[in-house]
């Protein structure tokens, strides 16, 4: 039972992480329909700022700048390409974020090398206990910031003009610019928005109980992925469930991995793609995705 409570934990602060970078996904899509696969290298964008910063800034004044320029490079895209595109076929806006996060991983794993990049987290690699449960501290305070960051946007989604602009835009993009919505803007500061919680996920990423900065952080934003999928990928709300079921789902896994022997090493690698097909199979649009109606 002790196991199971601390690999619950453990998985819900890994979930909380993944729903930082899930709900960017979302609120790419909603605000310009566009599935965007820059995360990925954004993700590892803002963990090598971060660690190259860290020295010479210091740890807290470096993580601001690098989340920052995961912020601008993120509105750098969005201003020189995906605004350049607008109207033009999503399968095509997809595999143009493709290109891009091909070019900016080929520059970072480069920049990189072989080398595991050290951030100086002040908490390091101490652990929480919680009776007979323990968490590292990054993960605990990965959860709280987080919840703390989640709970802002969806205020900030609910209450303020940027975000019922962006809702209005995904309901009826035309309609919204007819009444005056500028559409470019609102689509700017989603990518701006997104690339922060990227750098902001990348912050603890590369905290204990991960040994550094490496190219495998890319691999994170392909697990998250899922999890905007399945939560519904014009769902902010969704985002966060989906970035919980799937950190929950990988931590159990890898947990009993010694129990799963019989579908083979690594199979907590694969289990948010399981999840994901799981739940598509029973509800395609996502656990609260909207559902398209067509009629014929």
């Amino acid at each position: 039972m002790t196991q199971f409570l601390s690999l619950l934990l453990n998985g819900i602060s890994l979930g909380a992480i993944y729903a930082l970078i899930a709900l960017g996904f979302v609120i790419i899509f909603k605000a310009s329909e566009v599935v965007s696969f820059t995360h990925g290298s954004l993700l590892l964008l803002g963990a090598y700022s971060i660690a190259r910063l860290s020295e010479p800034l210091g740890f807290f004044f470096g993580a601001i700048v690098g989340i920052a320029i995961t912020a601008l490079a993120a509105l750098i895209i969005e201003r020189l390409i995906i605004n350049r595109l607008r109207g033009a076929p999503v399968i095509s806006l997809a595999i143009v974020t493709i290109g891009v996060d091909i070019i900016l991983l080929t520059e970072l794993i480069r920049r990189i090398g072989s080398d595991i990049l050290n951030v100086p987290h002040p908490w390091g690699g101490g652990s929480v206990r919680i009776g007979d449960i323990g968490i590292s501290q990054n993960r605990l305070i990965a959860t709280i910031v987080a919840g703390v960051l989640i709970a802002l946007f969806f205020v900030a989604f609910k209450y303020s003009s940027w975000g019922v602009s962006m809702r209005a835009s995904a309901e009826d993009g035309e309609t919204a610019a007819l009444m005056g919505i500028r559409l470019g803007r609102v689509s700017a500061l989603a990518w701006v928005v997104a690339g922060a919680l990227a750098g902001v996920a990348a912050l603890f990423l590369v905290g204990s109980p991960t040994p550094g900065v490496s190219p495998t952080v890319y691999t994170v934003a392909l697990r998250a992925f899922p999890a905007a999928i399945l939560g519904g990928l014009d769902s902010t709300g969704g985002a966060l469930v989906g970035g919980l079921l799937i950190g929950v789902s990988e931590s159990l896994a890898s947990g009993y991995q010694d129990q799963l022997l019989f579908l083979g090493r690594g199979f907590g690698d694969v289990v948010p793609y399981i999840v994901m097909i799981a739940v598509l199979l029973v509800r395609p649009s996502g656990l609260f995705g909207t559902k398209e109606l067509t009629r014929v």
